[in-house]
């Protein structure tokens, strides 16, 4: 544990070193809110909760969390810190756990900065506010989820640019298989195992469970396997390189 801490606040502390974490923070407090008044017309709904901000949060997180994500293993291959990294005596779960952490502690606080919302919609009626808070656990998770996976793939390259967009494609892919049109053009054309696993894939759907005010084992089950699993094949793909640099 005390190498997982140690690599945390390293990471954490090279966020805030570089404009990245500021850049983050500011586009993503400034995105959220722009979708859900402009594009999800929030006034025009009459009512006093947050589903505009929840509708559109899935998709902002697609592009933001692979960003985030991409410098993870990546910039240490391709400034050669990686077998320094690895000669110290914390193990690989530790260190991917650390990195992890780190990124996502950033991504909470991106989250956070929403928070105004959630107090305006309060002033202007009476929101459920159990379905709001578990709406923002799901968002947590899910901005978790594309974060492991886009760690994974940052240890598959030493460029942080083709990190990012291998990143953005998986968490696209994972949103996209929610969908109806999705699901309906594969139950015309695969056979049916095929769509449902598909289906069972989908962060969309899960995310949504969350937002209807629902704590489902299912979905807690779906969100800690897939970081769990992201996380230990980011482990894997790093061991195969051990000694290797670049």
């Amino acid at each position: 544990m005390s190498g997982l801490v140690a690599v945390y606040r390293r990471e954490l502390t090279a966020y805030f070193q570089t404009p990245l974490a500021y850049v983050f923070l500011a586009v993503f407090a400034f995105a959220a809110p722009a979708f859900a008044f402009h594009v999800g017309r929030f006034f025009d709904t009459n009512r006093a909760d947050l589903a505009p901000l929840f509708d559109y949060l899935p998709w902002l997180l697609v592009v933001l969390m692979p960003a985030l994500a991409m410098r993870a293993w990546a910039e240490e291959r391709d400034r050669g810190t990686l077998e320094f990294l690895m000669a110290l005596p914390i193990p690989l779960w530790a260190m991917a756990a650390g990195k992890f952490l780190a990124a996502w502690s950033v991504a909470a606080l991106a989250i956070l900065l929403t928070f105004p919302m959630w107090i305006a919609v309060n002033y202007l009626g009476e929101p459920d506010n159990a379905a709001i808070a578990t709406g923002y656990l799901g968002t947590l998770l899910l901005a978790g989820a594309y974060l492991a996976v886009g760690q994974a793939l940052s240890a598959t390259t030493a460029n942080q640019v083709v990190a990012f967009v291998l990143g953005a494609g998986a968490a696209f892919l994972l949103t996209m298989a929610g969908l109806p049109f999705v699901l309906a053009a594969l139950g015309e054309n695969a056979p049916a195992l095929v769509s449902e696993f598909v289906a069972g894939l989908s962060a969309l759907d899960h995310y949504n469970a969350f937002r209807q005010g629902v704590i489902g084992v299912p979905d807690l089950i779906y969100f800690a396997g897939l970081i769990t699993v992201s996380l230990a094949l980011a482990g894997v793909l790093i061991a195969e390189r051990r000694g290797g640099g670049r």
